[in-house]
């Protein structure tokens, strides 16, 4: 467990802006250390990275159950393990150990957790994700969309074979969704939450590039 905190606590968006871009996230955007401030101060180049970095952290600390577990997979004793571990990642980014435990909102490093407890929950929560991204443009709907809808797809699609305590856990995912996206919800109640447009920034660091080639 102490292992997977560890794991999870890896700045991912601290260290890539400040090794690759001279930029410490927390300092610009949300201040948050997470992907989509990453995206939102750095561009794609560093989001993306971030991203597969965030997701691989809490994927890598649920599969951590097949190294130390000596229970068969799929029985609960075994998802308890996953869960554990998945949680103990997931609460290394939100307060990672490296980084004067001020880190992101969680969202990657949950996504890589779901993806390696339930690859087809999650993979709809991503679809239900990019509906509202699409249909919005604000990340933090989307994400919080995306969290709530967690539990209600789990018991729909596979209810009567989930273990209870995955259940509890996916609660506990629409919970902590809203809990740290509660700045969020307050700015885009007061209409003054920032939208993110993928086409715009591509534009924009097209024209930033153009304008570095005639200066």
């Amino acid at each position: 467990m102490f292992f997977a905190y560890l794991l999870g606590s890896i700045p991912s968006a601290v260290w890539v802006g400040k090794f690759f871009f001279g930029t410490d996230v927390r300092e610009h955007g949300s201040g948050n250390s997470g992907a989509t401030n990453t995206f939102r101060v750095l561009g794609k180049r560093a989001g993306i990275p971030v991203l597969i970095l965030d997701s691989a952290k809490g994927f890598g600390a649920v599969m951590l159950a097949y190294l130390i577990s000596q229970v068969p997979p799929g029985t609960p004793d075994f998802v308890n393990t996953e869960l554990v571990l998945g949680t103990s990642a997931v609460l290394g980014h939100i307060f990672p150990v490296f980084a004067g435990f001020r880190g992101g909102k969680g969202v990657a490093t949950l996504l890589g957790v779901t993806l390696a407890l339930n690859p087809i929950t999650s993979l709809v929560c991503i679809g239900i994700f990019f509906l509202f991204f699409l249909g919005t443009h604000y990340v933090s709907l989307s994400s919080i969309s995306a969290g709530v809808s967690y539990p209600i797809v789990l018991i729909v699609l596979f209810g009567h074979h989930t273990v209870p305590s995955h259940i509890i856990f996916a609660v506990m995912v629409a919970i902590l969704t809203l809990i740290t996206h509660q700045k969020n919800l307050e700015r885009l109640l007061s209409r003054t939450e920032s939208k993110m447009f993928l086409i715009k920034r591509k534009q924009e660091e097209d024209e930033t590039s153009e304008e570095g080639a005639l200066s």
